[in-house]
């Protein structure tokens, strides 16, 4: 038995798997094709994409020799978009083929261990309790393989969807696309040349230049697919579509890959059922403009792993997997509509050019052009928002320059492991021994300053570059933050310590634990640390928690001490509601009474 299956072996199988492996988790990665396609769909990853290869530490083996483009279109349109007007360390598209991607993604899975097996095709699936039994076909036979969960990222058409009966309701094809990577006698024949794209009433054509000589021509007609759209494109099939778009003959000298396509849309209503879940194009399918499906499977990869993998190894809060769903399910939506929006604005019929004409005028308004380029580029995605949070709280992290012990820094680089880490900003939002403890939780905290100021005491950063809080010390949304995203908290290792001192009450004849005002002063000198106040002597049961000269950090550390040891959360406020010692010592007695 493994932890985890992923059917699909393509960029966004492959990237999930590695995800899972930076946890340790057991993956294995079943890809129905014997070899990689030496063919590319898309050809570009988005300013977000770039930023979660960044947090992986994976960025520069993917921009190598390879442009930069701070540009994007919308529809077709000008202006273009001006992604580099974007916040953010990746203000641009990397103009990349989908080959390379899955080839720089299959070398990362490598590296990290993946069985990655090709020729492997996933015909069955049946859901248990607590498992997935797969039923595969491989080069040596048939085979059955089981694990905790199984994740479909087996394309548009999923295999594992169909088997596990997810609903894919959406939109029929209304137009008819075709895709060509040829070689032609003469490029001039196309009326646009290369670069070009062209509008006309019969549709729309764009050629672009891949590696010489090799031409990529796609035509697109404003009806409906008609006959076997199963069936292979021909030469014949694609010339023919070229002059009816643009009245031009072309000479097709041969052909490397030709394929179809539509504007077919549909997105799944639900990411997971038990124990299948599904990602990229096997959730959702639309008209291909601007490398969308890519960027968008490959942002999910990055959302599901780190939740999956904590949840394999039972490190998980209540209800973190169904997150993936929540977060991701309104992005594909909008993502949806975004390309169905840009298809109806590269409509040819003519009652679309006063449309056109306006949107064109929007996107010389800078406000409106940004807003675009942040949702065609994934920029504006937000995760895990919070009421009354800090504005940065769910959105990607703030490129923020760090000077830490180590050197200068940044948060991407903290993240290159996978785990989430909360950045100290004001150095004191953490003793040793907590620190110690959210490490075991999946946490790393690194004390740092912010070159130029960050207005904030530090932020707690997802694996997936989400800002899960951000604030002042002592701010109890931290500990809420932590507890709904992360690892709970250890048991409380002097349970045993203070039952043992638990009271009867002969009126009651119940046990009642007893939480003293010696446990009161222990607990508030431990928090203050060796170099904290020694106030708590004598008979201070009613001062004041700040007339004996403790601050938010101490108040917090036995805020937290307290739950760990005694199994009691305090109010919201913490122990600065409570106000005295005395009334800490009641509090927490009324709570513990009922329990034992």
């Amino acid at each position: 038995m493994v932890d985890v299956i992923v059917a699909g072996g393509g960029p966004v199988g492959v990237l999930l798997a590695c995800e899972l492996r930076l946890h340790g988790v057991d993956v294995v990665v079943l890809e129905k094709e014997p070899e990689p396609s030496p063919h590319s769909r898309a050809f570009r990853l988005q300013p977000r994409t770039m930023e979660l290869l960044d947090y992986r530490g994976l960025a520069e083996r993917f921009r190598q020799g390879r442009t930069q483009w701070p540009k994007a279109h919308f529809a077709g349109l000008r202006p273009l978009l001006d992604l580099g007007a974007l916040p953010g360390e990746h203000p641009y598209s990397l103009l990349i083929p989908q080959a390379d991607t899955e080839r720089l993604l299959a070398g990362r899975a490598a590296e990290l261990g993946t069985d990655l097996r090709r020729g492997h095709r996933l015909t069955g699936l049946a859901e248990a309790a607590d498992s997935v039994v797969a039923e595969v076909t491989g080069p040596d036979g048939p085979y059955t393989l089981t694990a905790s969960f199984l994740v479909g990222c087996d394309g548009g058409r999923s295999t594992v969807r169909r088997l596990a009966g997810f609903d894919f309701p959406g939109t029929a094809a209304s137009v008819t696309a075709l895709l060509g990577d040829v070689l032609l006698d003469d490029p001039e024949q196309l009326p646009t040349g290369v670069p070009g794209t062209l509008r006309t009433p019969s549709g729309l054509l764009m050629a672009v230049a891949l590696e010489d000589p090799v031409v990529r021509v796609l035509t697109t007609e404003f009806t409906a697919p008609r006959g076997d759209t199963s069936a292979p494109v021909t030469e014949d099939e694609l010339r023919a579509a070229v002059e009816r778009v643009t009245g031009h003959t072309v000479d097709i000298k041969e052909s490397r890959w030709l394929s179809r396509f539509s504007d077919a849309t549909r997105l799944v209503t639900e990411y997971r059922r038990g124990r299948v879940l599904l990602a990229g194009d096997a959730a959702h399918i639309h008209f291909p403009i601007g490398a969308q499906g890519l960027n968008l499977g490959l942002q999910e990869a990055v959302n599901l792993g780190w939740k999956l993998a904590a949840t394999v190894r039972g490190a998980a809060p209540s209800g973190l997997l169904d997150t993936y769903h929540r977060e991701r399910h309104p992005v594909a939506r909008r993502v949806l509509r975004e390309t169905s929006a840009q298809l109806a604005l590269m409509n040819p019929d003519p009652r679309t050019d006063p449309l056109r004409e306006i949107v064109g005028e929007l996107l010389a308004l800078p406000a409106a052009n940004l807003h675009l380029a942040a949702l065609v580029s994934g920029t504006d995605v937000i995760c895990g928002a919070q009421d009354g949070a800090h504005p940065w709280v769910g959105r990607p992290a703030p490129a923020l320059a760090l000077m830490s012990a180590d050197g200068r820094t940044r948060i991407a680089e903290l993240l290159h492991e996978g785990r989430a880490v909360l950045v100290d900003l004001a150095g004191d939002l953490s003793s040793p021994a907590y620190a110690a403890e959210l490490r075991d939780r999946g946490v790393d905290v690194v004390r740092a300053e912010a070159v130029g100021g960050a207005g904030v005491a530090g932020l707690l950063v997802r694996p997936d570059g989400h800002v899960a809080w951000a604030g002042p010390v002592g701010d109890p949304l931290l500990r809420q933050a932590l507890e709904t995203w992360f690892a709970p908290a250890p048991d409380a290792t002097t349970r045993s310590r203070f039952e043992d001192r638990a009271v009867t009450d002969d009126k009651k004849g119940t046990i009642m634990a007893a939480f003293t005002l010696d446990d009161a002063r222990r607990v508030m000198k431990a928090s203050a640390g060796e170099d904290g106040t020694t106030a708590v002597e004598g008979d201070v049961r009613d001062a004041s928690f700040s007339d004996l000269g403790y601050d938010s950090l101490a108040l917090l550390e036995a805020a937290s001490l307290i739950e760990r040891e005694y199994g009691v959360s305090l109010p919201d406020e913490g122990l600065a509601e409570l106000g005295t010692l005395g009334r800490l010592v009641e509090f927490v007695n009324e709570r513990l009474a009922p329990k034992v």
